[in-house]
């Protein structure tokens, strides 16, 4: 059967609530400040949205629902998604199917995490079952170790070397120097990223984000809806989702998104070729460059001359990550699943100010989530349009 189209569904208000190396604050405090930020962005009362949907990973013991009360909100579709990295594709697949079935009319999507000195050790240590029992207990305190047997693996197949990838690294730090919001302050050089210290080889240290507490939303609505309100938007016109995509697959050479890359073009009406900017999720450069070939840019064997043949700034031929994304903005949890989809309405609305991509009409995002000891088990990606 073919998918039904996402025809009069947009997205506005791109918030952020600048985000802090650590903080004391509860994530319901960074929840509500971005609850704040969209009403402002949007002229709409908080109260009025009557849709919340939420990603998070340090909300406990609250959910979702227990924050409609602690912020007065009265939904009609209410959603929560620990999913990670894929928690923002999710939680737009979600919100405009509600939307064109006028079960809501306008649709809060927050990330948001905090980051306390201790937290986040605390979260590797309780993240999963897998993490438990198989990485944990071994001394890997974190996903490092498992992106690097990933990585090992990857670059063994496609013949990637970390100057291919670190490309994307640098690149990256230029465009976060432009971002106000970035954590990351200083130019980072190719040389820098390669001698950089070793974590768990081939990740070094530049090829690993940062965590930090922070929140990233937008709203879904009906195109007419936000016409009425008098707000910039974009157009929402694929969109695919996929978890556990290849369970058989030994060891992880390709993600989700191959399963289901076909329909995602079908739906949007055209070829990767022709997208102005590239969101991929960022948590390792080696991820980056998976979802660019998974994504038909080119194949996993030709990586190598793609990455060396393209400018990824945002004065390039091929502008990516333009926030700086997670390896130079930073990574507040969830929120790592929101900030290409942030980033993307902002370029094309043309209010991404000093790091704006001339002329930006058609963005791609990527979403990447829930890492186990052996592979990332959430897939997602969504293509949007300037209106």
């Amino acid at each position: 059967m073919a998918r039904q189209g996402y025809d009069g569904v947009v997205l506005a208000a791109p918030v952020t609530v600048p985000y802090a190396r650590f903080s004391t604050r509860p994530a319901q405090w960074w929840v509500g400040k971005a609850l704040a930020a969209l009403a402002e962005a949007s002229g709409i009362a908080h109260r009025d949205f009557d849709g919340f949907s939420l990603a998070s990973f340090s909300m406990a013991p609250d959910s979702a629902i227990g924050l409609t009360q602690h912020f007065g909100l009265s939904p009609r579709f209410l959603d929560f998604l620990p999913l990670g990295g894929v928690a923002g594709v999710a939680s737009i697949r979600r919100a405009a199917r509600i939307v064109q079935a006028g079960d809501a009319d306008v649709v809060a999507c927050i990330a948001a995490d905090t980051n306390a000195p201790q937290s986040f050790r605390q979260s590797l240590e309780n993240f999963s079952r897998f993490s438990q029992d198989a990485v944990y207990p071994y001394g890997a305190g974190g996903p490092n170790v498992s992106f690097a047997l990933i990585a090992q693996a990857y670059m063994a197949e496609t013949g990637l070397t970390r100057a291919d990838i670190g490309q994307l690294a640098v690149a990256q730090r230029a465009n976060a120097l432009k971002n106000p919001n970035a954590l990351m302050k200083k130019p980072l050089s190719l040389d820098e990223y390669l001698n950089s210290r070793p974590i768990a080889p081939p990740i070094h240290l530049f090829d690993c984000v940062m965590p930090c507490a922070g929140a990233e939303g937008f709203l879904v609505m009906r195109e007419e809806t936000a016409k009425a309100q008098g707000l910039p938007f974009v157009r929402l016109t694929a969109a695919i989702e996929r978890h556990n995509g290849y369970p058989d697959d030994p060891v992880m050479l390709r993600g989700g998104w191959q399963r289901d890359v076909a329909d995602l073009w079908a739906m949007a009406g055209v070829a990767p070729g022709t997208v102005d900017l590239v969101q991929t999720y960022d948590d390792y450069p080696v991820i980056s460059a998976m979802q660019l070939a998974d994504l038909g840019f080119c194949t996993a064997k030709g990586l190598p001359e793609f990455l060396n043949s393209h400018d990824f700034t945002t004065t390039g031929d091929l502008p990516h990550n333009t926030s700086g994304g997670q390896l130079s903005a930073g990574q507040a949890g969830c929120a790592g699943g929101h900030i290409g989809l942030v980033e993307n309405i902002r370029q094309l609305t043309g209010t991404a100010g000093a790091r704006q991509v001339k002329g930006a009409r058609r963005a791609l995002a990527m979403g990447f989530g829930m890492i186990n000891f052996d592979r990332g088990l959430g897939s997602g990606a969504v293509v949007l349009e300037a209106a």
